[in-house]
């Protein structure tokens, strides 16, 4: 067998860590001596033992003198909670480790496989590559850019429309569109909508799929208009997080401030606030962009949060203000074989749109699947 064949063993195991890693990376380890694989495995949870030595302590023995294949870079720093995998793999006996990719992380990029070379072990990086950081695009950008990798997800007609004039919304795509998204939530760290889709739909934004895990459910609402009835407050689970604003400040007028509403304002404020909270919802206080939430700071305050990838799943609005914000990296549309019609329906993306065409958004990489009779076009920005 070839290295690629190998590798591709160790990235199908690293699959399976999939929605459970965050904010780590998926990874699979393939040990093989004499073309044979001796022993596999793959890093399940953030906080427990890594891929190769979860692999190195079923090879046991046998390690010594073989080749160990894992599509990241083994870690060597000390700042985590497990022991670097650099110290197993060469108290192991392994005689040669074969990369797919360098570590983005700035506490390895590099130094791993250094290490590695100092005890004496032949390594080799670069092997299926691309293929390695396609599947952990949202890490990269997370230990890279110190923020989560944005998904928007639109379900949508042939015309471009995600609701009549009168917001009938239900339903545009299929049931195994819908299905897909459940298994989309499931493996996300975060799904994000605007107040307007809580007031309209009041969604439980949860998974439902068998064995699946809710993720975090992310409510932008610039003036805390959340009723203490939503949905996603029912949870209980302490992963709701509302990102709003504070009140505009008083404003000036003749006799001086008017601080009285301002006050009663603020009050009212800090006491929806407390009830949120006591119903076990987090909010955070973002900057003020012309009145709304400054969603790239929204951004980095997630990625304090240790929240690695986040899905859009909003209406017109919050989606065109996620564009102009320029936080999505990817593009997942969902189309339904189906014409709505009207300049009273409701476009997939609001706002205003570009003077000149040269100034509309791109998608590369562009690829379409068939999900049941709907199609899914994915791409990046």
């Amino acid at each position: 067998m070839s290295d690629n064949l190998y590798m591709q063993k160790a990235l199908e195991l690293a699959i399976k860590g999939k929605g459970r890693t965050s904010p780590n990376p998926m990874v699979g380890a393939v040990i093989v001596k004499g073309e044979k694989i001796i022993a596999t495995d793959y890093h399940r949870k953030a906080g427990t033992p890594h891929a190769e030595v979860l692999a190195l302590k079923k090879a046991g023995k046998r390690a010594k003198g073989a080749t160990l294949y894992v599509n990241l870079e083994p870690c060597c720093h000390t700042d985590k909670k497990t022991p670097p995998c650099t110290k197993a793999i060469i108290q192991s006996g392994i005689k040669k480790v074969v990369i797919a990719m360098i570590d983005p992380n700035p506490k390895v990029s590099g130094m791993g496989l250094k290490e590695l070379r100092k005890a004496g072990i032949e390594t080799v990086s670069g092997v299926m590559e691309a293929e390695a950081k396609h599947l952990n695009e949202a890490f990269i950008k997370y230990i890279t850019k110190k923020e989560p990798f944005v998904i928007v997800k639109i379900a949508q007609s042939l015309d471009g429309k995600i609701a009549t004039a009168k917001c009938e919304s239900r339903w545009i795509t299929g049931e195994k569109a819908r299905e897909y998204v459940h298994r989309l939530r499931n493996e996300v760290d975060a799904i994000l909508v605007g107040i307007g889709t809580v007031k309209k739909d009041n969604p439980s934004l949860d998974c439902r799929i068998k064995g699946g895990r809710n993720p975090y459910r992310i409510i932008v609402d610039s003036r805390l208009d959340i009723s203490l009835n939503a949905k996603v407050l029912k949870h209980h689970d302490n992963k709701t997080i509302i990102a709003t604003i504070s009140p505009p400040s008083p404003s000036f007028s003749r006799g001086g401030f008017e601080t009285r509403p301002y006050k009663r304002e603020l009050m009212s404020y800090q006491k929806k606030i407390e009830k949120l909270q006591n119903m076990g919802a987090h909010v955070l206080t973002l900057k003020d962009k012309n009145g709304k939430v400054d969603l790239k700071s929204l951004m980095k305050k997630l990625a304090k949060l240790e929240i690695a990838s986040v899905m859009i799943e909003g209406g017109s609005s919050i989606n065109a203000s996620a564009l102009s914000s320029k936080v999505i990296d990817k593009v997942m549309l969902f189309i339904a074989p189906m014409i709505i019609g009207g300049t009273d329906a409701i476009s997939s993306i609001g706002g205003r749109s570009p003077v000149l065409l040269k100034n509309a958004f791109r998608l590369n990489d562009l690829q379409v699947k068939k999900i049941g009779d709907d199609l899914l076009l994915e791409g990046y920005l």
